[in-house]
């Protein structure tokens, strides 16, 4: 018996200590449950907030083993109580931007769980929905990071819900071998599906949680927005979502466009012969870390999404083209100074002979109509037509294609924006901007960043969910609170009515169809809201990127 003693003096001690963490992580909570159609879950309810937290809800099963590279699959039932109290794993990526800071219990294949604040009491219901995707380029992206978090949202009486999807080579790796398994003859695309499968398990899981299923708004930044918008052009999802709001991207080319199967399939096979592995069953039999490894070593940035015939049956401007995306209110916009200048100017100092170089070089056919459109007589002009110029190309033009497609396409509002704050300087003397977005430290190789003349890619997500406190690298100021303030309300409003406007906040018209010069808000330390007037530019890349 003596030597029972400590072992059991051990157990107790340990179920102390489990019991003491889990009490100081949710100090002013107690536990509440909420049935699932696969089983109960048991969550948190925040007595100082009111707001009820879900994380780490499992809507697929874990694509693992011979479920590696497939669509998620519905999750069996379960018996008793699973907690659901800590954000789930993050998906498989190694570390490309530094402003994405998890929250999440690691790394894993094993990612497919999302997130849920909601406001509702015991007796609220249908309440409205925005299911938040993150941005990365498809290669990197946490619905744990702290930008997304979703209490301050969920304040404003909407049920907040962020969700994973695979990403890089474990999320769309398309090969002919994984396109001969399915009934459709195509592959890839599957953490476009995973987004797909979180909008069915919250359409058929939020009444529990005060929801209406009939009113899911999807939005997301930059991938996640490139994301929404093939979501509003799928046929797996356009039926499911009564709103969408796009920040910054759109999945049409340049901005990471579909390509036909057979490319992404030719580009899997090529990444397989030069891993030296033999097949997809051979790949599926690998460690995490050795396909992790091996795809690192390749260099690729992520695999491409494609015209698989299932997810996408065509192009984006081919399907809102012929009015089959979901008919549904959108807003979307795009930030300032996407990048900086010195992407199109590649290292060359701002003078307008140096642009006029690298505008011949990047348009040696139509250079002529691309210095008429973007102004070049000072250096300062240089700087402006440079920036310009370098996020037309990243990622503005394809937003405002879908924003002209989907006007002209559809009878639902359009409300565009243009985000202009310029971020305040960051509090860490360490770190500094980096490119599209993100932090580097100020000893590492990444080049030093000029002063910004606008707004930077990714920089408004925080101001629209409101969570500037929980962003700590930047020494907000009172105007920050303020633009963050009017922004996350714009999108409050039209997630609950499908139309950004309220008596509070500035007139926001919506964009018509054959407008020439639609309005758009400019979100700033004073928003207010002016016609288009670089609409030029758009028109020149829509026939340019067409020939």
């Amino acid at each position: 018996m003596s030597e029972c003693r400590p072992a059991r003096w051990l157990v107790t001690l340990c179920l102390l200590i489990s019991m003491t963490d889990a009490t100081a992580q949710n100090p002013n909570a107690f536990p509440v449950q909420v049935q699932t159609d696969k089983g109960l879950i048991e969550g948190d309810y925040n007595t100082h907030t009111g707001i009820q937290t879900y994380f780490g809800v499992p809507f697929a099963k874990p694509p693992v083993g011979e479920l590696r590279w497939q669509a998620p699959q519905p999750m069996d039932s379960w018996e008793g109580v699973k907690a659901t109290k800590a954000f789930g794993p993050r998906p498989m990526q190694t570390l490309v931007f530094g402003d994405m800071k998890s929250r999440s219990a690691g790394v894993s294949e094993d990612c497919l769980y999302l997130n849920i604040w909601t406001p509702a009491t015991r007796d609220d219901k249908d309440l409205p929905v925005l299911l938040y995707f993150y941005g990365g380029g498809n290669v990197a992206g946490d619905a744990s990071e702290y930008r997304y978090d979703g209490e301050s949202m969920a304040k404003k009486g909407i049920v907040t819900i962020t969700a994973n999807y695979r990403l890089n080579i474990f999320g769309y790796l398309a090969h002919p071998e994984l396109s001969a398994e399915t009934p459709y003859g195509g592959s890839g695309n599957y953490g476009a599906m995973d987004q797909v499968a979180a909008i069915r398990w919250v359409r058929d899981n939020i009444a529990a949680f005060g929801g209406d299923p009939n009113r899911i708004t999807i939005a997301g930044e930059s991938a996640g927005s490139i994301g929404v918008s093939t979501l509003m052009a799928s046929p797996l999802s356009r039926d499911m979502i009564a709103g969408a709001i796009g920040e910054s991207g759109a999945s049409i080319h340049p901005t990471m466009g579909p390509v036909p199967l057979s490319e992404a399939e030719a580009q899997g096979k090529a990444f397989l012969d030069g891993a030296g592995v033999s097949s997809i069953a051979a790949l599926r039999q690998l460690p995490t870390r050795d396909i992790y490894e091996l795809y690192n070593a390749s260099g690729r940035f992520g695999f491409p999404i494609n015209v698989d015939g299932h997810f996408l049956p065509a192009t984006l401007p081919e399907i809102f083209g012929a009015g089959q995306q979901a008919d549904i209110p959108l807003l979307l916009g795009w930030n300032s100074a996407e990048i900086p200048g010195m992407a199109f100017m590649q290292g060359m100092p701002y003078t307008p002979e140096n642009f006029q170089a690298k505008v011949r070089e990047a348009y040696p056919e139509r250079h002529a109509e691309v210095l008429a459109l973007y102004p070049h007589t000072t250096d300062q002009d240089v700087e402006q037509s440079a920036t310009d110029l370098a996020s037309d190309r990243f990622i503005v033009y394809s937003t405002w294609k879908w924003f002209d497609l989907h006007r002209k396409n559809s009878d639902q509002p359009v409300y565009r924006y243009l985000y202009s704050k310029l971020r305040p300087p960051l509090k860490d003397q360490n770190l500094r901007p980096g490119l599209a977005g993100g932090t580097v430290q100020a000893e590492s190789d990444a080049p030093a960043m000029p002063q910004p003349i606008g707004a930077p890619h990714a920089c408004e997500i925080e101001y629209c969910m409101g969570n500037l406190h929980l962003v700590d690298d930047y020494a907000w100021t009172p105007e920050d609170f303020a633009v963050s303030e009017t922004m996350q309300e714009f999108f409050a409003n039209f997630i609950k009515k499908g139309d950004p406007n309220s008596l509070s906040l500035p007139n926001w018209s919506a964009a018509g169809g054959q407008d020439p010069n639609p309005p758009v808000m400019i979100l700033d330390t004073r928003s207010t809201q002016t016609q288009a007037r670089n609409d030029k530019r758009f028109l020149f890349h829509d026939s340019y990127y067409r020939e």
